[in-house]
């Protein structure tokens, strides 16, 4: 069966919401690749949810695979709308045939290495040389947390360090899990006990196959139903806005002395959230890649 494959460009940090609105509305895949390198320098366009003047152009090239028979004009507007954006970006329409499609998926994603050790690999394909290297297996889904996004990114490397330098972490909290990758790497680079937290009863599915075949041993609840205890280092790759909701809940969930790593914060939202957890947490920029900040601290 063919299907439809509609290209659009718009700014990174709209993309990832782009895409999950895309997803949602039935698209069979989303692909997001930096479009930096060929993007012309057209008039600038400023109004998007989440830009600064520092970062106008279009700088994400996302490809959505649809039913053949979708309304692509009406999709693009709804993802739009549930996205944030007060306009739907142009795109382009072009036929794929079916024997094409999972290839060109794929070849989007090859293996990816995090920090020194990390390296998140495709099940399609081989895994590098063994040796010290941490081995995540993990394919694209439904659930965000790819590694390929600089958020994502960001915490796994300071989270590579961050265990390797106190092997006194027992207890980790990865709240929003998405995919499961963040609580995954914890429990492969040494964490004993891994708490995985997600509203969304897809990405709780898709964290369990994902910890099922690193051969990882993970709780996975949602957020109502969060194991009693304190934890030794709590993680959270969301948005500013629900980070600094969660303020109080993490306060509540973080030992004395606990580390904490969040993420999805762009540089103009760090003050702000810096704020939110003064009155619990010792916090400040600790990374900061393609426009946005990882905020690290320590529970006081």
């Amino acid at each position: 069966m063919p299907w439809l494959q509609l290209q659009l460009q718009v700014h990174a940090p709209v993309a990832e919401a782009l895409s999950d609105a895309l997803l949602e509305l039935g698209a069979q895949s989303v692909t997001i690749e930096d479009a930096r390198a060929d993007t012309p320098q057209e008039t600038p366009r400023y109004g998007e949810p989440g830009l600064s003047p520092a970062s106008v152009w279009p700088d994400s090239r996302l490809r959505a695979l649809v039913d053949i028979h979708s309304d692509a004009a009406t999709l693009i507007k709804a993802a739009a709308c549930a996205a944030g954006l007060r306009a739907a970006p142009e795109f382009e329409v072009s036929r794929v045939e079916d024997a094409d499609w999972v290839r060109r998926t794929q070849s989007q994603f090859a293996p990816i290495q995090v920090g020194r050790r990390l390296w998140i690999v495709p099940s399609w394909c081989e895994p590098p040389a063994p040796g010290d290297r941490v081995v995540l297996r993990l394919d694209p889904g439904l659930a965000f947390g790819t590694g390929s996004h600089p958020t994502t990114r960001l915490v796994l490397e300071w989270l590579e360090t961050a265990l390797a330098h106190n092997r006194t972490v027992r207890r980790v909290l990865d709240y929003g899990c998405g995919s499961g990758i963040l609580g995954i790497a914890a429990a492969k680079l040494g964490a004993r006990d891994v708490v995985a937290i997600d509203l969304d009863p897809q990405a709780l599915e898709a964290c369990a196959v994902n910890a099922l075949a690193n051969g990882a041993t993970i709780q996975i609840q949602l957020p109502d139903r969060l194991p009693a205890g304190r934890y030794d280092l709590v993680l959270a790759n969301i948005l500013a806005r629900p980070l600094i909701e969660l303020a109080p809940v993490f306060a509540a969930q973080a030992a004395a002395g606990a580390r904490i790593a969040l993420s999805g914060v762009l540089a103009e939202q760090a003050a702000q959230v810096i704020e939110a957890y003064a009155p619990d947490f010792e916090m400040g920029i600790a990374a900061t890649c393609e426009g946005w900040v990882l905020l690290a601290g320590k529970r006081t």
